[in-house]
């Protein structure tokens, strides 16, 4: 389903759905846009220009019309491939949140962005982009794909990446040009490392930045969106 794009020439205005510390939309906010970012917790470190604390889905179904662009990365614990394997039993726990996101972007008849990591949500959702730290220099991995609803974007080429990641393994260091933002364990570089590496310096907690994407995503999201309707107003 294709979507009308709002021809606006003021500042982008996006929402932020699920959006935690503001990875995402650090990137948007340095592409020029205002965002509003959701999330069903506190965040008092988040990075945007407004913030609203409750329900993603319900908030994107009440004023998600009021945007011209929406960017949600709804939790990914029910499909990532962590749950597919190490903690395939949790997986009953986690909600699924793909659909009825996807259901309430598609009620607000507004463009948007649906971003998830690679895992059983690979099946369930039209991969348009898929995004690489390698494709920004960026000192994590950190593979994202992304759906857009209402818009289009040529696919970027994924770049081969220069090494492995830096860490340890069974009992052996390796180094490597990146660093696994994820978890606790040991051999996972410090706070300052996950910092550099993902383009974040405005958190130090650690479960803050593993949750987030590279401020760098958001900005090639928004400045591709943004492509796309100059075309279209040069068209018109």
């Amino acid at each position: 389903m294709t979507h009308p794009i709002p021809l606006r020439r003021s500042r982008l205005r996006v929402l932020a759905a699920f959006c935690g510390v503001g990875g995402d939309t650090a990137g948007y906010q340095a592409a020029g846009c205002h965002v509003t970012g959701v999330d069903c917790r506190p965040q008092p470190r988040y990075i945007g220009d407004e913030f609203y604390w409750g329900d993603a889905i319900e908030f994107i179904r009440r004023y998600g019309h009021e945007y011209d662009l929406i960017h949600a990365g709804p939790p990914c614990q029910y499909d990532c491939t962590l749950t597919a394997g190490t903690n395939a039993a949790k997986r009953g726990s986690y909600p699924n949140l793909l659909a009825p996101t996807r259901a309430a972007l598609e009620s607000t008849g507004r463009p948007y962005v649906i971003e998830q990591p690679p895992g059983r949500a690979s099946r369930r959702m039209r991969i348009d982009v898929t995004l690489c730290g390698e494709m920004f220099g960026l000192g994590v991995i950190r593979h994202r794909n992304f759906e857009l609803g209402g818009w289009s974007t040529p696919r970027p080429a994924h770049l081969e990446h220069r090494g492995r990641v830096a860490g340890m393994r069974h009992g052996v260091w390796y180094e490597g040009p990146y660093f696994a933002v994820y978890g606790e364990g040991g051999g996972k570089g410090s706070v300052p490392q996950w910092q550099r590496a993902m383009g974040i310096g405005w958190t130090d907690v650690r479960k803050e930045i593993a949750e987030a994407i590279p401020p760098a995503y958001g900005q090639w999201l928004a400045t591709r969106y943004l492509t796309t309707v100059a075309a279209l107003e040069v068209a018109a």
